[in-house]
């Protein structure tokens, strides 16, 4: 994957993690696990239609996968999408250390010739 796909993929899992209600379905996935889309709406004052149209922006994400069985789809959290989140932070807290490094030496080297 090359740097413009990956600055795609880093936008859509961003997007779809910044709308308030797919992080709470995120994070009722993570402490329940699998489950199914009519219990997944039960917990938010919207429409099933609604919390269904938030689960496929996180499909869409790759942020959770859906399995079917007859007719129940149960829902499940897929973190791996996170790790880039984390890279990229890290690259972020990099760039800030480079810098305050940078300044720490500045002050020092102000500091010797007071």
């Amino acid at each position: 994957m090359n740097e413009r796909e990956n600055d795609a993929r880093l936008t859509n899992i961003l997007k779809a993690a910044s709308d308030p209600t797919r992080r709470a379905v995120l994070t009722l996935l993570v402490q329940h696990g699998p489950t199914r889309v009519t219990d997944l709406a039960e917990h938010f004052d919207i429409s099933l239609n609604s919390v269904s149209k938030h689960i496929k922006v996180l499909e869409s994400a790759g942020l959770v996968s859906r399995r079917t069985s007859w007719r129940e789809h149960l829902i499940e959290a897929n973190l791996g999408p996170i790790t880039e989140i984390d890279r990229w932070f890290g690259q972020l807290r990099s760039i800030w250390d480079m810098r305050l490094e940078a300044l720490d030496e500045a002050l020092s080297k102000d500091a010797e010739h007071d």
